[in-house]
């Protein structure tokens, strides 16, 4: 579901066009190739990612086309035959497409997106699959480790007005709701994937009234079944719960009403939370909520929670919409193979860097869970020819201290990846998003809690087969003949 009617086809770098006018008179035009987007580390140091940004990937693959404007904007940069030119007029995209559904933990080094396709095609949707993917991947990723760290307390995202434009806000907000967040302030967000609109009232509100007082009791009697008052704008414990204390027993009670909560967005917060929840207990009002905002994120949730702060709710800005602590996710995308004539002829990228280094050839991602805990004991990279089977011993090892062997017994096993291209069309349905939440909670529970720990977690192992590993191996010592 797209901000607006934009069509993002020509949102792609310049390499891509003049890689595919360069190839376009060749043998090579045609040549099927096979494509891995892929991620090399974790954000925050942790032990996992969450996939988001699937379905904005097939709105786009599904809308691309070169209008009049954008031919012409090509022809005019003068480095393109006129060939060419043409062949984009009447571009019709033909690949394959695998993807890992969102909601789904991933780890570094597995293909989380599999591009099958034309040369000319499968390089031409690299910028706008990674920057979409990777942009929410990133935020979907943040959002869970907050909600992770809130303990099961409600996080609501509040972070549109600190996003970097209006596609950061409105997809941000999406990928925090993957994440785990109960709901956005934005609510074009909300409005468009049928999630929960949150938010209360700004200091504004208060400052332009006669006084606080006024200001909390005009509120009141406007929402009288929705009433939470932000109390910080003036003095909480002085002012703000003393009035909005009497705006309760004044406003509220005789309408037979009670109060939703109170806000508080300054100050030393498990302090001033802790003050707060006598003062509301001792009026009466021990089910009024306390919610709380002001750049947290899982650290600072995580320490309040730790202090015995008087919490039941967090909203969440800045550091969420922006993921400001790790604000680059760092997929990349890779050639993986090519194919011609039904031969397919692995390739793999060699670097001085060893976590640059390829994963050569056609592969699946696999993850095994253990039968009796349902816990995922590891993901597993075969050859796409390779199956596991579920019903055997299956032998994992380290595939860089390749002595460190593992074999598994009673275990279930499922593959990562699901088809939503063929051949250019679409073959999967986006679940709505707030299903995907559901998955990821879901996933996140299957994984030990060594692996979801924020300082130092457990290296969650993604293992290459036997087959995949000797190919690598082989290919390796090739390049160095």
């Amino acid at each position: 579901m797209l901000v607006d009617n934009r069509n993002l086809t020509m949102l792609m770098d310049l390499y891509e066009l003049t890689m595919a006018n360069g190839i376009f008179d060749t043998e090579l035009k045609d040549t099927v190739t096979y494509f891995d987007m892929f991620f090399r580390r974790v954000p925050d140091n942790g032990g996992y990612a969450i996939m988001a940004g699937v379905e904005q990937l097939i709105e786009y693959l599904n809308d691309l086309h070169f209008d009049e404007s954008d031919i012409e904007y090509i022809r005019s940069l003068n480095l393109f035959s006129e060939e060419f030119i043409d062949y984009l007029k009447d571009f019709k995209f033909c690949c394959d497409v695998w993807a890992v559904e969102e909601g789904t933990p991933i780890f570094p080094q597995e293909p989380i997106v599999t591009v099958r396709g034309p040369a000319i095609q499968a390089m031409m949707v690299e910028t706008m699959l990674l920057l979409t993917v990777n942009h929410q991947s990133l935020i979907a990723t943040k959002a869970n480790r907050i909600v992770r760290a809130a303990s099961g307390r409600p996080v609501m995202e509040f972070g549109a007005r600190r996003a970097q434009g209006a596609d950061a806000a409105y997809y941000g907000a999406r990928a925090a709701i993957i994440g785990g967040c109960t709901g956005t302030s934005d609510i074009k967000t909300a409005k468009d994937f049928g999630v929960k609109a949150s938010g209360t009232m700004a200091h504004s509100w208060v400052q332009l009234f006669e006084n606080e007082y006024e200001a909390f009791k005009t509120y009141a009697l406007k929402y009288p079944d929705s009433c939470l008052l932000l109390v910080d704008t003036y003095n909480v414990l002085k002012s703000g719960i003393p009035n909005a204390i009497k705006v309760f027993d004044e406003i509220l009670k005789p309408l037979g009403k009670r109060p939703l909560g109170i806000r508080i967005d300054s100050g030393d917060i498990t302090y001033i939370t802790k003050k707060v929840r006598k003062m509301l207990d001792d009026a009466g009002y021990p089910d009024c909520k306390i919610c709380v905002s002001n750049s947290l994120d899982e650290y600072l949730i995580r320490d309040m929670i730790f202090q015995g702060a008087c919490v039941d709710s967090y909203g969440v800005g800045e550091r969420l919409i922006t993921a400001s602590s790790e604000a680059v996710f760092g997929g990349v995308y890779k050639l993986a193979a090519v194919e011609k004539d039904g031969v397919v002829t692995p390739k793999i990228k060699i670097s001085e860097n060893i976590t640059k280094i390829t994963l050569p050839g056609v592969k699946i991602p696999w993850r095994l869970y253990d039968k009796e805990t349902n816990k995922a004991i590891a993901d597993v990279i075969t050859l796409n020819d390779e199956k596991i089977d579920e019903s055997a011993p299956y032998e994992i090892f380290d595939p860089v201290y390749t002595w460190k062997r593992k074999t598994v017994t009673d275990f279930t096993v499922k593959k990562l990846q699901s088809k939503i291209f063929e051949n250019g069309k679409q073959v999967y349905e986006s679940p709505k998003v707030s299903e995907i939440a559901k998955r990821c909670k879901e996933n996140v529970d299957n994984l030990w809690d060594e692996v979801t720990r924020f300082e130092k977690p457990h290296n969650y192992y993604v293992d290459l087969s036997q087959k995949l590993w000797d190919l690598r191996n082989t290919l390796l010592n090739k390049k160095g003949e």
